[in-house]
């Protein structure tokens, strides 16, 4: 779907792009992650058609987006950060006049069931939550039936419910075999959705890989933490440190270190308290990469 080889961006003496390469795969939900400044804008406008670049070879559906063919834009949908909805429409008939642009559009009532707004078709879209408002962004973006879909930071603002109901609709225009680039500053959020994640740090790709895997997160000692013992010291031989009142421990192998700890704070009558064992999550990782 997307072929990047060496994208570069300048704007004036800043050098926004400094040579990024990216692949996704037909189907692929890929998710771009970095601070601010970091490209990512910059790299999305320029895969979307909407920004000329300084250099590199970019193909987006078979096309170069800096001078797409003809019906190449109908291929594309987009979900930009801001709702882009007309409030004086109900939701039917904002979706209607979008679906008019394309030749063959996505039939209207199933774009509103797919975004979960088949109850509120007749409710002018100045008068829906934010959350609601942000379906039909998705449903326009839905309404030609494109083959990838670019979602630029789709849940900012939102409370929980709302995004774990957004989630759920993403989930589902991957379900359909929708191809979709996203853009998140959550790492929950792209650890729920991405098959694959992209790190960009100051106009590079820094990392990427599956969320389990990238950083090398997944060959991680894990890290042992509890609330230390009063009046008891820790045995040398766990090479404990103390963090805040906390022993911490990192393992390779973490089953044999609670099974020791267990056998001591038996035998000496000490309390673990509050005692957790984990390995680094998605945001340990990605701050160690974009520091």
């Amino acid at each position: 779907m997307i072929d990047v080889r060496g994208l570069r961006m300048t704007y004036g003496d800043v050098e926004a792009v400094r040579g990024v390469d990216l692949q996704v795969a037909t189907g692929e939900v890929v998710a771009l992650l970095g601070p601010n400044g970091a490209g990512k804008t910059t790299t999305v406008e320029i895969l979307e058609g909407f920004r000329t670049r300084t250099g590199g070879e970019v193909t987006v559906l078979g096309a170069d987006p800096g001078d797409p063919p003809k019906g190449w834009r109908e291929r594309v949908g987009i979900v930009l950060q801001e709702p882009v909805v007309e409030p004086q429409l109900t939701v039917r008939e904002c979706l209607a006049q979008y679906a008019g642009y394309y030749a063959r559009p996505r039939p209207v009532e199933e774009v509103m069931e797919l975004v979960g707004l088949s109850d509120l078709g007749d409710r002018r879209c100045g008068a829906l939550s934010g959350g609601q408002q942000r379906r039909i962004d998705v449903g326009l973006a839905l309404v030609g039936d494109p083959e990838l879909i670019f979602l630029d930071e789709p849940t900012t603002g939102f409370d929980p419910s709302a995004r774990r109901a957004a989630w759920q609709m993403i989930a589902g225009l991957r379900d359909l075999g929708t191809t979709i680039v996203l853009t998140t500053h959550y790492m929950d959020e792209a650890e729920r959705l991405a098959d694959r994640i992209v790190v960009l740090a100051r106009g590079l790709v820094v990392a990427e890989g599956t969320p389990g895997s990238l950083g090398g997160r997944d060959r991680e000692a894990a890290v042992i933490a509890f609330t230390s013992p009063s009046g008891t010291p820790l045995p040398a031989r766990f090479g404990a440190a103390e963090r805040d009142g906390r022993a911490v421990i990192r393992a390779e192998r973490p089953l044999p270190v609670l099974r020791a700890l267990a056998d001591w704070a038996e035998e000496s009558g000490a309390e673990l308290g509050d005692l957790e064992v984990r390995r680094p999550t998605l945001e340990d990782v990605y701050l160690q990469l974009v520091a």
